[in-house]
C-alpha cells in the first residue's frame, strides 16, 4: 500500500499570466472589475482594484488554450473540448463535438460561439449543452481568424478571414447577410468601437482599418511598423483614443479624432502583447503577454502616454537557483534564464520584488532599451545572501553564466549594487574561457568568496568592492572550482575542486589547514553553518556527508540515477534533501543515514531551498516559470519516518496549482497503513528500570504539608449572610422622617457541622480488603492515583481502627506500597503514600506487631532500591562533571 509523503503540494508563486489574452468583467453586485487570465491548466481571477488573486479555478486536464467570458460564466477550451466555469472556479457545462482544436470564442446571449482549426463554427445552447448550429467553411477560401457580435445587431456575428474578406452572419437564420471584400491582408482581431455600427479590424499587415460595417465604409486606416496587430482596445472615459498591439511588445497610441499617432508605449512587455482592454469609463489598460506579466497602465500624465500604476510579473524564462532570504522563511530570492533576480512572498504578491536585470553599464542599457541592450549580462547561475548589514551596503553576489564579473545586489533597494567583483588582472580586458563557477558571502555579510574556473579563489568586502586576497600560492586548486563555503564564525573558507579534492582554508590567513580527496569529482557543495555538515554532490550521482569539525566523511548517500541539481538541508541539519535529473526528489536522515521520503515530478527539479523555519519545501522545474511550495506534513500530521525499503517505487505526484491545497483528513478510511500506527510507549519500559508515574507534582508532592496549607487557607470568620431587607422599610415617628437603623446581631455560631466519623466504606476500602484475599493491589493503585490531595488524606486516614478501618486493611495497604516498590513502577508516588501513611498512623504501626514487621521489609526493600539509584546519580554526576572540566 502506498505511503503518505513527507511533502504535500501547497502552492505555485510567480505564475501570472500566459500566451492567452485575458477577460475583463464586471460584477454588478461587487461594483468591480475582474480580470481572468489563463495560466497553465487553470485561470486566476484578480481585482482591478488591487490586483489581488480572488479566486483560482480547477485545474482541467490540459493547458488552457482559449479564455472568454459573459455575464455569470467563464468559458474555457482545451484542445477540442469547451468547459464553462461557474463562480470562478468549478465546471457547470461541458461541450463536446469539436474535432480539432478550439481557437476562437465568443459568448453570444443565451449561445457561445466556438471555431476550431479545421473551419468548423459550432452555436453552443449554454444550459442543455446541446448545439444550436453548425457551420462548416472552406479553409481555402475562408478561413476564420477572428469573430465579433456588434453591439445593436441581434442575432448577428462578423467573422474575419485569413483571406482579408468578413462576412456577416445571422446565426438564428443560418444566413449569410453580406460579404466584406476586405483589404488583401489576414485578418487578426476584430474590436467593436465605442460608436455603433463601428469596428476596428486588425491585419496581419500591421494596418488598423476602422470601418462602419453598416455602409461599408472604411472611416480611418492606420498602420504600425512592429508587424501583425494583436490586439485592439478603446478607451471610454472621454478620449478618443484607440489602442494596438504588437508581437514584439510594443503598444501605439492612436488620437482618433486627429488621425495621427498619439505615443508610443514601447517594451510594454517584453513578448507579444496578448491581450489588452481599457476598463470602461476609466483612464486604465489593462495589458497581459506570454512573459508572465499582468500590467495595469494609468493615463494620467501630460501627452497622453501611460505609466505602470499595478503590475504583476514573474520569470519570463524558466528560473534556474532559488534561495530562501533572511530568517523568516518569507522571501524566496529567484534567478532566472531571463537575466532578472526576483524575490517572491510566500505571504501575498504584493510583497513580490523584482531587482532587475544584470547590466555592465545601467545608464547605457537605459538609453538602448531592453530589445537593443547590449549591455545586458548573462543569465545569472549562482548567488548567496545575506541579510546582516543588508540596510548598510549590498547583501547578494552572484555569478553569471560564462561571465568572470561577479555582480553584487542590493535588496532593500531592489536593484543591482555598485561593485562588480573580478580578478585586478582581469580588469582590462574580458578573458573569454575564465569564469567564476560558485559563490559565498559570509554571515556577517562582510565579505564574498568567488571561485573561478581555473581554480583560483578571491575574498572580496562586500562594502567597498576592494580585492581582499586569495587562497593557495597561486591557485586553490589545479582543476575548476566546483563549490565554496564560509563556516559560521569566518574561520574556515571549505573549497571543492574537480580535481577530486576538498580543501580546508583559515579565513584570516589564507593558509591551507586540511585537504581530504575524495572517491569521485565533486558537483558542488553545500554547508549546513549551524551544525557544521558539509553536503557534497558528486558526479558520479552519489552524495556525502563531511563533518568540519572531525573532517572526515560521516554519510554517504546513493540512490540517484542522473545528475544532481541541486540540496538542502533542514533547519535543524538532521535532513538533506536532494534533487536531480532523474524527476525525483529523496529525503535523506543523516543521524539514521537512510532515505526516509522519495518522489517523483513530471518535470525534474532544477534548485531546491528549505524554508528557514521548516514548513516549506520550494522547488523549480524544467521548462517552467513557477516556484513550488510543498508543505512539510511532519509538522501537522503524523508521518512515518521509517527507512524506505530498497525495492521502493516512487509515486508520481502532481505539481500543485496557485490556489493552497487543503490537507485532505483520511483518518476515516477502513484501510490504515501499518507504519503509520501510532507508538504508544508502556508504562514501564524495564522491570529492573525504576519507573515514575507520568501524575503532575501537585499530586504528591504537597501530601506531607496538607495541614500547613489547609492552616493558611483556612478563612479568619465564617461568611456571614447579608440581611434580607422588609418590604417597607420602618420610619422613626417625629417631625423629620428617619428610617431605623437595623439591629445588630451576634450571631457567631459556626455553620461547619461536625459529623463524626462515617460507617460507611469508600471505593478504596472495599478495593485494599479485595485485595488480600486475591494479592491483586492494581486496582486500588490505580483509583488512588485519580485522586486528589485532600482526598487521598482521608482516605488514608479512614485506614486507622479509629477511623472507621483495621488494621487488616492498613496491612493490605503496607503490601501495596511492597508491590509499587518491587516492580520499581510509580517510584515517588510510593514514597509519598508511605510518607504521608506513617504520619497518619505511626503510633498504630508502633503497637501492632504484624504492622512492624511489614514496615520492617518495606524498609529493606527502600534502602536496597535507593542504593542503587544513589550508584547510578553519582556515576551520572561524574561523568558530567569530567566533560565539564576536561580538555577534550
Amino acid at each position: 500500500m502506498a505511503r503518505d509523503g513527507l511533502f504535500a503540494g501547497f502552492r505555485v508563486l510567480g505564475r501570472f499570466s500566459g500566451p492567452v489574452p485575458h477577460v475583463l468583467r464586471y460584477h454588478g453586485r461587487h461594483r468591480q472589475f475582474y480580470l481572468a487570465t489563463a495560466v497553465g491548466r487553470s485561470f486566476h481571477t484578480y481585482n482591478v482594484n488591487k490586483l489581488g488573486v480572488v479566486a483560482v479555478s480547477n485545474a482541467l486536464p490540459q493547458d488552457i488554450t482559449c479564455l472568454a467570458a459573459d455575464r455569470m460564466l467563464i468559458f474555457a477550451s482545451y484542445d477540442n473540448i469547451l468547459h464553462a466555469f461557474a463562480r470562478n472556479k468549478e465546471v457547470v457545462h461541458t461541450y463536446e463535438g469539436h474535432k480539432a482544436r478550439i481557437h476562437l470564442l465568443q459568448p453570444f446571449g443565451d449561445h457561445v460561439i466556438s471555431v476550431d482549426v479545421d473551419n468548423v463554427l459550432i452555436v453552443w445552447n449554454i444550459q442543455s449543452e446541446e448545439e444550436y448550429l453548425q457551420v462548416d467553411f472552406d479553409k481555402a477560401t475562408f478561413a476564420v481568424s477572428a469573430v465579433l457580435h456588434p453591439s445593436t445587431y441581434l442575432n448577428k456575428i462578423l467573422l474575419g478571414s485569413e483571406q482579408g474578406s468578413l462576412q456577416l452572419w445571422n446565426v438564428k437564420s443560418n444566413k449569410l447577410l453580406y460579404s466584406f471584400p476586405g483589404w488583401r491582408s489576414a485578418v487578426t482581431t476584430l474590436e467593436q468601437a465605442p460608436a455603433v455600427d463601428v469596428v476596428a479590424v486588425g491585419l496581419v499587415s500591421g494596418h488598423i482599418i476602422v470601418h462602419n460595417i453598416k455602409f461599408d465604409e472604411t472611416l480611418m486606416k492606420f498602420q504600425q511598423d512592429w508587424g501583425p496587430i494583436t490586439a485592439i482596445s478603446f478607451r471610454t472615459d472621454g478620449h478618443p483614443v484607440m489602442a494596438a498591439g504588437s508581437p514584439i511588445g510594443h503598444i501605439g497610441l492612436w488620437d482618433l479624432e486627429d488621425k495621427k499617432l498619439l505615443c508610443q508605449m514601447q517594451d510594454a512587455h517584453s513578448t507579444a502583447i496578448a491581450g489588452m482592454s481599457f476598463v470602461p469609463g476609466e483612464p486604465l489598460l489593462i495589458t497581459n503577454g506570454a512573459d508572465n506579466a499582468i500590467r495595469v497602465w494609468i493615463f494620467d500624465g501630460p501627452g497622453g502616454t501611460g505609466r505602470v500604476l499595478r503590475s504583476r510579473t514573474g520569470h519570463s524564462a524558466p528560473p534556474t537557483k532559488i534561495r530562501y532570504h533572511g530568517k523568516n522563511g518569507e522571501q524566496i530570492l529567484s534567478a532566472g534564464q531571463d537575466g532578472t533576480l526576483q524575490s517572491f512572498s510566500t505571504v501575498h504578491e504584493k510583497f513580490n520584488k523584482s531587482l532587475g536585470r544584470g547590466s555592465i553599464n545601467k545608464k547605457k542599457s537605459k538609453k538602448k532599451g531592453l530589445k537593443l541592450d547590449t549591455m545586458a549580462l548573462p543569465p545569472i547561475t549562482v548567488f548567496a545572501s545575506e541579510v546582516a548589514h543588508q540596510s548598510d551596503w549590498d547583501g547578494i553576489v552572484a555569478c553569471h553564466q560564462g561571465y568572470i564579473t561577479c555582480t553584487t545586489w542590493n535588496y532593500q533597494k531592489t536593484s543591482m549594487g555598485a561593485h562588480k567583483l573580478r580578478p585586478e588582472e582581469f580588469s582590462k580586458h574580458k578573458p573569454i574561457d575564465i569564469y567564476a563557477t560558485a559563490v559565498d558571502i559570509t554571515s556577517c555579510g562582510n565579505f564574498a568568496v568567488i571561485g573561478l574556473s581555473t581554480g583560483q579563489v578571491d575574498v572580496y568586502n562586500m562594502q567597498s568592492g576592494i580585492h581582499r586576497g586569495c587562497f593557495g600560492k597561486e591557485r586553490a586548486h589545479e582543476g575548476a572550482i566546483r563549490g565554496v563555503a564560509v563556516d559560521g564564525l569566518n574561520q574556515l573558507i571549505i573549497t571543492a575542486g574537480s580535481e577530486r579534492l576538498i580543501k580546508f582554508w583559515k579565513f584570516k590567513t589564507k593558509d591551507l589547514v586540511y585537504s581530504t580527496e575524495l572517491a569521485s569529482s565533486p558537483s558542488g557543495i553545500l554547508l549546513h553553518r549551524d551544525s557544521g555538515i558539509l553536503g557534497i554532490a558528486f558526479d558520479d550521482f552519489s552524495i556525502s556527508v563531511l563533518d568540519i569539525e572531525t573532517r572526515k566523511i560521516v554519510r554517504t548517500f546513493s540512490g540517484h540515477h542522473g545528475r544532481i541539481n541541486d540540496m538542502t538541508f533542514s533547519p535543524d541539519g538532521r535532513w538533506l534533501i536532494t534533487s536531480s535529473m532523474d524527476c525525483t526528489i529523496k529525503t535523506w536522515d543523516l543521524p539514521s543515514g537512510c532515505l526516509i521520503d522519495c518522489f517523483l515530478v513530471d518535470s525534474a527539479a532544477v534548485s531546491l531551498t528549505m524554508s528557514p523555519t521548516g514548513d516549506f519545501l520550494a522547488s523549480t522545474h524544467v521548462d517552467d516559470l513557477g516556484i513550488y511550495l510543498w508543505s512539510n506534513r511532519s509538522l501537522y500530521s503524523l508521518v512515518s519516518l521509517r527507512p524506505l525499503p530498497a525495492d521502493y517505487e516512487p509515486s508520481m505526484v502532481t505539481r500543485p496549482s496557485t490556489c493552497p491545497v487543503q490537507d485532505v483528513d483520511v483518518s476515516g478510511d477502513e484501510e490504515t497503513c501499518d507504519e503509520m500506527i501510532e507508538y504508544v510507549s508502556p508504562e514501564q519500559l524495564g522491570e529492573q528500570l525504576v519507573t515514575l508515574s507520568s501524575l503532575p507534582e501537585s499530586r504528591w508532592k504537597n501530601l506531607l504539608s496538607l495541614d500547613v496549607i489547609k492552616k493558611k487557607n483556612k478563612p479568619r470568620e465564617p461568611p456571614k449572610v447579608p440581611k434580607s431587607a422588609p418590604f417597607f422599610i420602618p420610619t422613626v415617628p417625629g417631625l423629620i422622617p428617619r428610617y431605623i437603623a437595623p439591629e445588630e446581631e451576634n450571631d457567631t455560631q459556626s455553620k461547619v457541622v461536625n459529623l463524626g466519623v462515617l460507617a460507611q466504606k469508600s471505593d478504596f476500602y472495599i478495593r485494599l480488603e479485595e485485595a488480600l484475599s486475591t494479592n491483586e493491589y492494581t486496582a486500588p493503585l490505580n483509583l488512588l492515583k485519580t485522586l486528589g490531595p485532600s482526598h487521598i488524606e482521608i482516605e488514608l486516614r479512614g485506614l486507622a481502627p479509629e477511623g472507621g478501618g483495621s488494621t487488616e486493611v492498613m496491612l493490605s495497604f503496607l503490601r501495596m506500597i511492597g508491590m509499587m516498590l518491587n516492580k520499581k513502577y510509580n517510584f515517588e508516588l510510593a514514597q509519598a503514600y508511605l510518607a504521608l501513611f506513617l504520619k497518619l498512623h505511626l503510633k498504630v504501626l508502633s503497637s501492632e506487631p504484624d504492622l512492624l514487621e511489614e514496615v520492617s521489609r518495606l524498609s529493606t526493600q527502600l534502602e536496597e532500591t535507593w542504593l542503587h539509584l544513589q550508584t547510578l546519580f553519582n556515576q551520572s554526576l561524574c561523568v558530567l562533571t569530567y566533560m565539564k572540566s576536561a580538555l577534550l
